[in-house]
């Protein structure tokens, strides 16, 4: 800690050199539960509620988070001993900041400690949304304790007579309250069909929306914020400028005026999500894998570079764009000019690392989509099949000078041996049919997934790219 900065609490806000809540936390209630309230929840829907508090809006909608793994205890112990608060940091690309203590939490409960008390607070009355951030993984295990709380407090209040609740996931997920909704129907069908009838009848599960670039916390970032701002808190979060949120205007009992803070509420979500997930989320994909290979640790350095900046354009107007509708009031050509700009932002420090994790998850979410829409109506793959072969070569786990790296995935035991079995059999990778369908099986992806792999392996990413875009 450094010397003389100030403990984050409610005690201190008065005497904060940066902006903080000017409302009255003590007369705040809990409107909406949480599940997941990491750093991303924390720079967006967390502070999309803060801005209607600000307002005098909103004081039935207090936030309270939900952890649901094992890992999520130091959030529990760094937020209860900070009275729920904490820092947001905006970092602009000049690196000027822009900071405020988020005060729209106002509870913790950690399911491990007492799962009976989270049902609660999902089963309460008072509880009109009950809200997710769970990662895209996690919607791979139905009967994980997340939806297995949220069943069970939905069986509560079926018996109690209380109001269905709406359920909102937040998650990079294509028609994500829908996914979500047949999940926790199964579940309730497993457990009673008539609890299923009720679910389906009652509750409200709309489709989402999310935009805002937020890496994960580091010690590093802790330590800086406390030196620059002379404010001990052991968890800010640091975030961009840019923040979007279109959520479907489906709710089942009432919801908080966000429109009041710049929310899109619309009648059909999906035109937006398949922009952000075909455009940021899986120009992300397109970067990272070649990024790494070719040595950088930061996104930013990597999208400054003017290669990595015309692979990533060319990626969006010649592939993504071609297989998107019309978005209503944003022009995707700016919107994509504007995404390279965003990632080449220094001021946030997101890590290459953190794009390349987890890929499992978001390749096939993400991308896959892209390829086969492209396939069907014959246009091109070409920059697409290469970053599936950046990936297939990521996974081998041994960059281009021969060194060993951790291949960050749930499914890691197996992708690494398949990749690494590649120069034997170069369609090795995308024969795993869970990941990629049938795209083996297409002439055309295979042909350009090929080219790129046996690039990446005698020449090199950068050389790769280059040849790409040449």
């Amino acid at each position: 800690m450094v010397p003389d900065a100030v403990k984050l609490n409610n005690a201190a806000l008065t005497k904060l050199p940066i902006a903080a809540p000017s409302y009255d936390r003590s007369k705040l209630s809990v409107g909406i539960a949480h599940i997941g309230a990491g750093h991303f929840h924390r720079a967006h829907q967390a502070a999309y509620i803060d801005r209607l508090l600000e307002q005098g809006l909103a004081h039935e909608w207090g936030i309270c988070g939900v952890g649901v793994l094992p890992e999520n205890w130091p959030m529990r112990d760094v937020l209860r001993d900070q009275d729920e608060l904490y820092m947001l940091i905006c970092q602009y690309p000049d690196c000027s900041q822009e900071a405020r203590v988020i005060g729209s939490i106002i509870d913790y409960r950690y399911a491990p400690d007492d799962p009976e008390a989270v049902i609660e607070v999902l089963a309460a009355a008072t509880t009109r949304i009950i809200s997710l951030t769970i990662t895209e993984g996690g919607y791979r295990d139905p009967d994980g304790l997340a939806f297995g709380m949220i069943t069970e407090a939905l069986a509560r209040r079926r018996d109690r007579g209380i109001a269905a609740p709406t359920i909102l996931s937040c998650d990079n997920i294509e028609s994500n309250g829908e996914v979500t909704c047949r999940v926790i129907v199964a579940n309730a069908e497993h457990r009673d069909p008539a609890l299923a009838e009720w679910v389906a009848e009652h509750v409200r599960f709309p489709n989402s929306m999310v935009d805002r670039i937020t890496p994960a916390t580091t010690p590093e970032m802790t330590a800086e914020v406390q030196r620059e701002f002379g404010i001990a808190d052991r968890w800010p979060v640091l975030t961009e400028p840019f923040a979007a949120w279109v959520i479907e205007d489906n709710f089942a009992d009432g919801r908080p005026p966000l429109e009041q803070a710049d929310v899109l509420l619309v009648d059909d979500v999906v035109p937006y999500e398949l922009m952000k997930l075909r455009l940021l989320n899986a120009g992300h994909q397109c970067l990272a894998y070649f990024a790494h290979l070719c040595g950088f640790e930061f996104v930013h350095d990597a999208a400054r570079d003017p290669l990595f900046a015309k692979f990533l354009l060319d990626y969006f107007e010649s592939e993504a764009i071609p297989t998107l509708a019309p978005v209503p009031g944003i022009d995707l050509h700016e919107y994509s000019r504007t995404l390279i700009e965003r990632f080449a932002n220094p001021g946030v420090g997101d890590k290459v690392a953190r794009l390349c994790a987890y890929s499992s998850d978001r390749i096939p979410k993400w991308l896959i989509p892209v390829i086969c829409d492209n396939l069907a109506s014959d246009g091109s793959v070409r920059l697409a099949a290469a970053t599936v072969a950046s990936w297939a070569r990521y996974a081998e786990g041994v960059d281009e000078w021969g060194n060993p790296f951790e291949v960050v995935d749930q499914l890691a035991d197996s992708l690494v041996p398949i990749a690494r079995s590649q120069h034997e059999n170069p369609t090795a990778f995308i024969e795993i049919t869970g990941l990629f369908g049938d795209l083996a099986c297409q002439p055309r992806f295979v042909q350009a997934y090929l080219w790129a792999l046996d690039s990446l392996h005698r020449k090199g990413a950068r050389a790769t790219l280059e040849a790409l875009l040449q």
